[in-house]
């Protein structure tokens, strides 16, 4: 006898057959089958360019007033794939290192971007004594700037910075950094370009010799100036000078300044890590010399 025998009194007779625990299965062997969801098709990522990560910004030359605008780069926009051991950061789609020179086209003034707002009378009459009058203007660009477009801007900067006597941190930033634009022309550069291996090798010499001066003006920097220096804090400097000394092969001014970085209370656990790690490169360098 059913289980639900005399429900028809409850005129709930078509329910007399049910079972307690009914197969789904069996219930269901003559519905159709659902068709699955149609896939959503997959609309391509449309490639990012250079130049979409650029936009003009508007400056005010504090030598001579004029104002003008410069390519930069969207920081919001750019992702942060891994850094050198010198702090060179590497992006991804774009090497932000291209647009941090500020020129004005109308005397030549330039210098880091860090810098440029910075100008004292006597240091604007240096510069119209010596770049204003000889300057040509800027050369002709593309939507982005290549290697060789800045570094010639690097060069200017440089130039500047030693015209009006700036400070040895300034003249040793951008040292630095226009060292990395020849370490990045290098690792872009085409391997079916002509002479390949005599360029690399004279990008390698240039980086080189600016990265000594780098060394050389922070080293002389670190004792003269307040902190921070460039943006970075007296750790980052220690750490800093220490890779510098390393590249440029001078092993024990190298260990003094990375024991600087390990022995302190204040310093962080990431930047004890990039010590280590350069600690390890000096002992292999040391290695390498003696085989």
């Amino acid at each position: 006898m059913s289980l639900f025998h005399g429900l028809d009194k409850f005129g709930l007779g078509k329910l007399e057959k049910m079972d307690v625990f009914e197969d789904e299965t069996k219930k269901d062997k003559h519905k159709e089958p659902e068709k699955p969801a149609p896939v959503p098709e997959k609309k391509p990522v449309p490639e990012v360019k250079e130049s979409d990560l650029l936009f003009d910004k508007s400056y005010t030359c504090p030598v001579c007033d004029m104002a003008f605008r410069s390519k930069m780069v969207k920081t919001g926009r750019v992702k942060l794939l891994s850094q050198d051991t010198d702090l060179r950061p590497n992006y991804k789609y774009v090497d932000s290192i291209k647009y941090d020179v500020l020129v004005c086209p109308g005397c030549g003034y330039s210098s880091l971007s860090r810098f440029f707002k910075f100008m004292m009378p006597s240091q604007a009459k240096l510069i119209t004594e010596n770049i204003t009058k000889n300057f040509r203007g800027l050369p002709e660009t593309g939507d982005v700037y290549t290697y060789d477009d800045a570094i010639g801007r690097y060069q200017l900067a440089l130039a500047n910075a030693i015209v009006k006597k700036a400070k040895a941190s300034e003249k040793a930033y951008t040292c630095l950094k226009m060292a990395w634009l020849y370490r990045g022309k290098a690792e872009t550069l085409p391997k079916d370009t002509p002479g390949y291996d005599k360029a690399i090798s004279e990008l390698k010499k240039e980086e080189e010799a600016l990265l000594n001066n780098a060394y050389e003006g922070f080293s002389d920097a670190f004792s003269k100036e307040d902190f921070p220096m460039c943006g970075m804090d007296e750790l980052t400097v220690t750490y800093l000078v220490a890779e510098l000394a390393r590249r440029a092969g001078d092993y024990e001014a190298s260990s003094r300044w990375i024991s600087k970085v390990l022995t302190s209370r204040n310093a962080s656990e990431r930047i004890k890590d990039k010590a280590r790690n350069v600690k390890e490169l000096i002992e292999k360098d040391r290695e390498k010399e003696t085989n």
